[in-house]
């Protein structure tokens, strides 16, 4: 049941919470510098016709530069739509964030972060290996994610799925309780209300009885979310909290680069991660755009390892030492005893059976580097589709390239499904996907949206046989910005159960056809055909 009184009164507090705390100062300082640089450029293009003139040498020179990128041509198109917009000052706009000195600074911690977790966790070819001539896909699969960022594949690990906030939670709690050594929490959005009371509580539990709690969360929580000195307080409990990427009241293309990665680690052994963050409308504690679709899966075994590393990586580029050896020798103890109460099937001489299948591939997305990981696995999904593909993500705002994928899918004769909401959390997302939409019809993809609600999960099942459950989106934010993870999953049991979701989110859903387009607002029509150009840039 909602209560609404405290749903309003929540809604009252962060009001409060932007209007006189932090939020609102960072805004009108960033409002007062646009407005400074303005009036400068102003200032100069009139008094000095030379001024002029050398931004528009600068702007050509961007244009040039920007024709010879490697980059997406929709990225590409977006830029220069911008940049000759913005004239005589565009060019000068473009190099000031193609050049950011915090973007570079962020990127060199990252790297070395990154360099030090796969030193530490190096990718096990063994096991590659041994599946070359069953699963072909997967073995390209896995040669790509080690050269992309050291990512190895497993097998012995159990998987569960859960198909909305409300099945998680009290396993989540559970998992927590058990823990005996250490909790490393990353997550994108942590907001005051039942769900975070309940995990705090027993966080604090833990605490006490000696066992390491550490919490990282992206720094757009200090927004609306939670206040400035949050980890200072938590500090104070016990809980070692650190706050990834804070926001600075000065415009950087830094404040692009978020941490939306869901991950919670239990003593290297167990694992979270989906779509589902610690706040309330998350498991359906409190109503904001109707039912709240989410999902979110939990590993136990050796393919925790890979997220504890994603973990620590992340950790250390709050300037903390990472100490992989440290966590990554205490996790593979603790996975020792585990295995021992979870053994693997042996044959009568002693030896491990070969066991068919139960293949698992977590892996992280970076902005920082030219490696897309998360679309590309997509993709690869979509071109080895044989049967069908069925998607869920909250935002079709996606490159060529997927647009390509999908559509030659379908193309195929491979079931392309894709299952957004119907009450979007965000207009302009909504009008943007909506754009998509005719294309992709046309093409012979079905598009589902959920009438109960929003959809937040982001998964791909495909043939019975393989699918993704993790944070990453249809869409810019996720696919170039975010730092985001991932679980791929081959012939595994639980691939089941995801499909089982997917068909039941269909059956709450409306199939949109040609002839429900033409009914759609035409301020929606127009809306997503202006922001169609400026997509990747948002």
């Amino acid at each position: 049941m909602i209560d609404k009184k405290r749903w309003i009164k929540k809604g009252k507090s962060k009001l409060q919470k932007i209007v006189f705390g932090r939020t609102l100062l960072i805004a009108v300082l960033a409002i007062l510098q646009l407005i400074f640089v303005l009036m400068a450029f102003h200032w100069l293009s009139s008094y000095s016709p030379y001024f002029y003139g050398a931004m528009t040498v600068l702007t050509v020179l961007c244009v040039l530069y920007i024709f010879n990128q490697p980059s997406d041509p929709t990225v590409k198109l977006s830029w220069l739509v911008l940049v000759s917009a913005l004239m005589p000052v565009g060019g000068l706009f473009f190099f000031w964030v193609q050049t950011d000195m915090g973007h570079r600074k962020l990127k060199k911690k990252v790297m070395v972060a990154v360099e030090e977790g796969e030193k530490a966790l190096p990718a096990d070819t063994s096991l590659a290996e041994s599946i070359r001539e069953e699963y072909p896909q997967l073995y390209g699969l896995t040669n790509y994610m080690k050269g992309a960022g050291g990512y190895g594949i497993y097998q012995d690990t159990e998987a569960t799925y859960f198909p909305n906030g409300e099945s998680l939670l009290p396993v989540f709690l559970e998992e927590l309780r058990q823990a005996k050594h250490f909790i490393f929490l990353e997550y994108f959005i942590i907001s005051e209300g039942v769900m975070w009371d309940q995990v705090r509580e027993v966080l604090l539990e833990k605490v006490k009885e000696g066992v390491e709690v550490r919490l990282l969360y992206d720094g757009t929580n200090e927004f609306t979310n939670l206040p400035h000195d949050y980890p200072e307080k938590l500090r104070n409990l016990g809980i070692n909290c650190r706050v990834f990427a804070p926001i600075r009241p000065f415009f950087s293309t830094e404040q692009n680069y978020r941490d939306h990665r869901k991950i919670a680690v239990i003593d290297g052994v167990t694992s979270f991660t989906g779509g589902i963050n610690l706040a309330d409308e998350y498991v359906n504690e409190i109503s904001l755009y109707g039912y709240w679709k989410d999902t979110a899966l939990m590993l136990k075994g050796e393919a925790t390892l890979t997220f504890l590393r994603l973990f620590l990586e992340a950790w250390q580029v709050t300037e903390v030492q990472g100490e992989y050896g440290v966590y990554l020798g205490r996790a593979r103890e603790n996975l020792l005893t585990w295995r021992r109460e979870h053994p693997v099937p042996m044959d009568p001489e002693g030896n491990r059976q070969s066991v068919r299948g139960n293949y698992v591939l977590p892996y992280g997305d970076k902005p920082l580097d030219n490696d897309k990981v998360g679309e590309l696995v997509y993709i690869d999904i979509l071109n080895h589709a044989r049967k069908y593909v069925h998607i869920m993500t909250p935002y079709l705002i996606i490159d060529e390239e997927m647009k390509t994928a999908l559509v030659l899918a379908a193309r195929r004769g491979v079931e392309v499904c894709l299952i957004l909401p119907h009450i979007p959390d965000k207009a302009y997302a909504f009008a943007l996907a909506k754009t998509h939409y005719p294309e992709l019809l046309e093409a012979g993809v079905k598009i589902y949206e959920f009438t109960p609600g929003f959809v937040h999960a982001k998964g791909f099942v495909s043939d019975d046989i393989r699918a993704v459950v993790g944070t990453i989106n249809l869409d810019y934010r996720s696919l170039y910005h975010h730092f985001e993870c991932a679980c791929y999953m081959e012939d595994m049991d639980v691939i089941a159960d995801i499909e089982a979701d997917m068909q039941s989110t269909m059956e709450q859903s409306m199939e949109i056809t040609l002839l429900d387009l033409k009914k759609q607002s035409p301020w929606t029509w127009l809306a997503g055909i202006f922001l169609k150009v400026l997509a990747p840039l948002l």
